[in-house]
Order: C-alpha cells, then sequence, then structure tokens
C-alpha cells in the first residue's frame, strides 16, 4: 500500500467535531504554539492501528508526510519511524536518528514529540555520547529543547539521571509553560527511581524553579514532603 493509500485512509477516518476539540486543546489559534496546526479528529490509538499498515514506507515518503500541514499525518509518520527504528539493525537506527534530528522542525507539537523523541533520540544516545542533547536544549526552537529534555526519559528507564538532572538545570529559567511542564514530569520520574536523587536537586534548585515545574516533580512525594518544598518556593 502506499503512501496515497494511507493519506486516503486517514481522510476516509476523520471526525469533524473531534478535530474541533482537538484544534483547541493544543492551541492552534493565531499566536499559540501550535499556530495553524490542522486536524482531522483521529485518536492516537486508530493511528497507531494506521501506521502498523504502513510499516514499510520509505523515508522520503515518511518526510513527505512529516512535511504536511495535518497533525495525523505527521504523528503516524513518526509513529512509523520509531516502529522502523525499533526493528532496525545499528546502521539503520544511525540513518534514522539523524533523519528525525534533520526533520526536526516538523516535529511541532508537544504529543509528537513525546510519542517519538525518548524512542528515538533516547533510545539511540543510551550508549552513545549525548552532546547533541546539550546542543538541542540551547536552541530557539520550542520543541528542540523539549526533545532535549523528554529523550532522556529513555535513560531514566535505565536508572540513569545524570543527564536528565543536567538538562532540567538549564532550562529553569525557560519561559515557556511547556517546558516547565516537561521538566516537572522528567524530575518526577527520576523521584520515582531514586527518591534521594530528586530531592537532592530540589534542595539546590526549588528557589530558581518555575511553580509548575515544582508542583509537577513533587506530585509522588508524601505529603509532608510536598509541603516542606512549596514552602522553601
Amino acid at each position: 500500500m502506499s503512501l496515497k493509500h494511507l493519506q486516503r485512509e486517514l481522510k476516509s477516518l476523520a471526525n469533524p467535531k473531534q478535530a474541533v476539540i482537538l484544534q483547541r486543546f493544543f492551541k492552534t489559534g493565531p499566536g499559540q504554539y501550535g499556530e495553524g496546526d490542522k486536524f482531522l479528529g483521529i485518536k492516537v490509538p486508530v493511528q497507531r492501528q494506521v501506521a502498523g499498515r504502513f510499516g514499510h514506507l520509505s523515508l522520503s515518503e515518511i518526510k513527505k508526510l512529516l512535511n504536511s500541514p495535518i497533525h495525523e499525518e505527521r504523528l503516524v509518520a513518526l509513529l512509523i519511524l520509531v516502529s522502523q527504528f525499533q526493528a532496525a539493525p545499528a546502521v539503520g537506527q544511525r540513518q534514522i536518528f539523524n533523519f528525525y534530528l534533520k526533520n526536526l522542525q516538523r516535529v511541532n507539537n508537544w504529543d509528537l514529540v513525546d510519542l517519538s523523541a525518548p524512542n528515538i533520540v533516547g533510545q539511540y544516545l543510551l550508549r552513545r555520547p549525548r552532546s547533541a542533547l546539550h546542543r538541542l536544549v540551547r536552541s530557539r526552537n520550542l520543541w528542540a529543547r523539549r526533545v532535549a529534555i523528554i529523550a532522556t526519559y529513555a535513560f531514566i528507564k535505565k536508572g540513569d539521571y545524570t543527564d536528565t538532572l543536567r538538562l532540567a538545570k538549564l532550562l529553569l529559567t525557560d519561559r515557556h509553560d511547556l517546558i516547565h511542564k516537561v521538566v516537572g514530569w522528567m524530575l518526577r520520574e527520576v523521584g520515582k527511581g531514586d527518591q534521594k536523587v530528586l530531592e537532592g536537586f530540589l534542595l539546590k534548585n526549588v528557589k530558581l524553579m518555575p511553580r509548575t515545574s515544582l508542583r509537577y516533580s513533587i506530585e509522588r512525594l508524601p505529603e509532608k514532603r510536598r509541603r516542606f518544598y512549596l514552602e522553601l518556593k
């Protein structure tokens, strides 16, 4: 089945009422972070099913999907890319990693980042130098910064917290709420693995942390400890 078949299938699954809801949810209005993004109104589990049927698409076809103004086409492209990465040998994984970074400007909403960056960027860098993340975290592009920090989710799952903490500290002064949220989320995940590591970070940085980051990061702590950090703030 071809790229055109995939696009036709997605259009056949469109739900205009759901699309209106999603366009509000993903902030697609003028001046908002998802400005101009267009939705068909298809739920993610259904998109995963479509991606599973078109896992054979070439990188050139995936690139065409990524260049689409339609959100679901871009997400399906990334879901296919994740699947191909997981099945690829080392050479193929390197190619997909480089392709992903080269086309990062099309990974341009938070769900697109969150469903792809840990599974491609994070997984690729598990046993490799991570200088790419430290370049991305300094980018002016919101989504590149989000890719950098959430890619470390792959490291957190392996009990490796060093890069998460380094990047989180660099992002404490970021002005965007979507960064505040994801930093807090990743710190919370660190705390689930090792509460002492999280609290060590909090004790050093709590006064610098945006309140959103702090609240997300302490969600899993005992009530007494949550109150302690909120009072320190």
